[in-house]
């Protein structure tokens, strides 16, 4: 008999400490009921986090996990999972944590293709440390590090997901809690790295950042939800969409200029070429609709699969089965 779950089963004790009205309290929220459906086990599940507002999460957990270092989440979520396949395995990073002092972990995180659901939220903006800006900053943007305006160009993470060959990515907003629950529940299922980038609000530091695409009054005619094997439809009438023109992705009007429903593109996450998936993924709500939901989805080999069974094959063709038996037998030993 399969076991049945529920939010609850997923808190602890512990109150949530973020400031009133932070958008880690409804992710916190999402996330323990995403769990639920999937289905597996407190007992067999683990969250991993950095250093950041974000990284408090495992403490509001009934699960393992651990608050591990700066920078250092997805090197122990990796390690992890690849000594305990058998843990369901969610790492949470802020965009600072995730893709500065730990891009390189996650960068190769996806490289490798381990089996880690990564929690990317990106509010642009270093929270804990009190307003600095972060990789994710727009240029010109003025903070407590950059009085005059930041000379840098952000990082898009999703173009770092595709630029490491990602096999998951999907995107949602912490004000967009069935949106949100649904790409967790998706990245929980996916075999490999799922990296779930949600757009969250920090409230005392950059309150508003996300505003154009989570205020009701214009969230419509900016942002579009991809779902798999259904028409890129937008817009407060439903009446846009997204065609190809080119090389490129052009929004319409559907009925005008000659453009009828037929005419608009289907949502293929499946699909192994990451051309189109990667030109949704970049799209930034001006020009073009940003895209939320599951945008990439796409089977691939994972790391920790291929080190059990290297490990397997190895002690077979040597004849030992631990390090103690290893050393005996290969005498590959010296004294100092």
């Amino acid at each position: 008999m399969t076991t049945q779950y529920t939010a609850s089963n997923f808190k602890n004790e512990q109150g949530a400490r973020w400031c009133p009205g932070c958008g880690d309290h409804a992710i916190l929220n999402t996330l323990h009921k995403a769990m639920a459906e999937v289905g597996i086990a407190p007992k067999d599940t683990a969250v991993i986090s950095g250093i950041g507002c974000s990284s408090r999460l495992p403490y509001y957990m009934n699960t393992y996990g651990m608050h591990t270092i700066h920078g250092r989440a997805a090197a122990i979520a990796t390690g992890l999972k690849t000594s305990r396949p058998d843990l369901t395995v969610w790492q949470v990073s802020g965009d600072g944590d995730g893709l500065a002092i730990g891009g390189n972990h996650f960068i190769h995180a996806l490289r490798r293709n381990i089996d880690i659901n990564i929690l990317l939220f990106n509010n642009k903006i270093y929270g804990l440390t009190k307003g600095q800006y972060s990789p994710t900053s727009d240029r010109g943007f003025v903070s407590k590090s950059s009085p005059y305006g930041t000379t840098e160009d952000p990082f898009i993470p999703a173009e770092l997901v595709f630029g490491c060959r990602g096999k998951f990515f999907a995107r949602s907003f912490d004000v967009t809690l069935d949106v949100t629950r649904e790409i967790m529940v998706a990245a929980a299922k996916h075999k490999g790295a799922a990296v779930v980038e949600i757009l969250q609000n920090c409230v005392i530091f950059n309150q508003g950042i996300h505003s154009l695409f989570t205020d009701k009054e214009t969230r419509e005619e900016h942002v579009i939800h991809l779902v798999h094997g259904e028409k890129m439809i937008y817009g407060k009438d439903k009446n846009k969409g997204l065609v190809q023109v080119g090389f490129s992705l052009k929004s319409v009007t559907i009925g005008e200029d000659g453009y009828t429903l037929d005419d608009i593109l289907v949502h293929d996450a499946h699909c192994q070429d990451d051309t189109l998936q990667r030109e949704l993924a970049l799209m930034d709500g001006h020009s073009l609709p940003i895209a939320t939901g599951v945008i990439r989805d796409v089977d691939g080999p994972t790391y920790e699969a291929d080190v059990e069974k290297q490990v397997e094959e190895v002690k077979g063709k040597k004849g030992f089965a631990n390090l103690r038996e290893m050393i005996l037998k290969t005498h590959e030993t010296w004294t100092v």
